[in-house]
């Protein structure tokens, strides 16, 4: 599952993230609302962790600007606030569920998984390109029958490019998805777990899925050719 986690409080931002990411999610980090519009338009996401007390733009006008846009990625409500007219202002503004703080880790957990299945219904359980399958739920990734074990950020790179097959991705828009903002993440490190996936996926195949698009990005597509 791919997560962005909208909270202006760095520790507990990275607390939540460390948690999710143990049981192997990936996450993105905002620390206020316009970071976290630009995130949630630019990117795709299982699901949205939003806080309501954000500087600049609050979450409350987060979730009304991401459901007037059309933004359907389910949202879990994360916050101080735990009035009546408070739950109710988030969730009429369109949130999926609503939590307050403090909270326990593992009912966060279920309520997210909760959330997360409200918008999967277009995904798909399986992921495949040509004859490479990866299941995003037993991390189980295979290349004609063939087991492939990866890394946790290869593992990452290749679902974020099998989610958006034969779509060309920009560098930075990976970068920023698979690794997290406050990543110190060098000009190579994208190209070097490229050339990592490329050696377990494509090296002894003769279709090469993993094509690069000078100038711009990198694709996933069975067959045709990178220009």
């Amino acid at each position: 599952m791919h997560v962005l986690i909208v909270e202006d409080e760095k520790k507990m931002a990275e607390l939540l993230k460390k948690g999710l990411e143990e049981e192997n999610h990936s996450v993105s980090l905002a620390f206020d609302g316009r970071d976290a519009l630009e995130l949630a338009q630019a990117l795709e996401y299982d699901a949205i962790v939003l806080d309501l007390m954000l500087p600049g733009i609050d979450g409350y006008e987060v979730a009304r600007r991401l459901r007037k846009g059309g933004n359907k990625t389910p949202i879990l409500v994360l916050t101080a606030r735990d009035t009546v007219p408070d739950v109710v202002k988030g969730l009429d503004l369109g949130a999926d569920d609503y939590m307050t703080k403090p909270f326990s880790f593992e009912e966060f957990l279920a309520r997210l998984r909760s959330v997360s299945r409200r918008g999967s219904a277009d995904r798909p359980t399986v992921l495949q390109v040509g004859d490479l399958i990866l299941n995003p739920a037993t991390h189980v990734v295979t290349r004609h029958g063939e087991e492939i074990s990866l890394s946790r950020t290869e593992f990452r790179l290749l679902e974020f490019l099998m989610r958006r097959a034969g779509r060309v991705i920009p560098r930075n828009t990976i970068v920023h998805s698979v690794w997290d903002s406050n990543d110190d993440v060098e000009e190579n490190t994208l190209d070097a777990f490229i050339s990592l996936l490329r050696s377990k996926v494509d090296r002894d195949h003769k279709v090469k899925l993993i094509q690069t698009i000078r100038g711009t990005g990198y694709t996933i597509r069975e067959g045709g050719k990178a220009s």
